[in-house]
């Protein structure tokens, strides 16, 4: 699977990089055929102070894009609770299926 990880206003070190594209790989585990993910990272403001860490994740699978956004004081706790979404998510289409 790719992902794709893009940052909106800052930079993004490479230990969060690796720490995000190890969690979305996971996805696989729990549905074989996932295409690709995009993650985007992003600070949301309030005024000049920044708040939460916000974190969207879209992941493409054969005829469907499934999306969790989520954020958080930090980006980890954002990507594990978005991660925890697409788990789920997933969990629901392969029982569907």
């Amino acid at each position: 699977m790719k992902v794709n990880i893009q940052t909106v206003h800052f930079t993004a070190d490479q230990k969060l990089l690796d720490f995000i594209e190890k969690k979305v790989n996971k996805l696989t585990l729990f549905y074989d055929k996932i295409i690709d993910s995009n993650v985007v990272l992003s600070l949301e403001n309030l005024n000049t102070q920044v708040r939460d860490k916000v974190v969207l994740i879209k992941t493409s699978i054969p005829g469907n894009v499934i999306i969790a956004k989520e954020k958080a004081k930090v980006f980890e706790e954002s990507v594990d609770l978005a991660v925890d979404s697409l788990k789920r998510q997933l969990e629901r289409i392969k029982n569907k299926n």
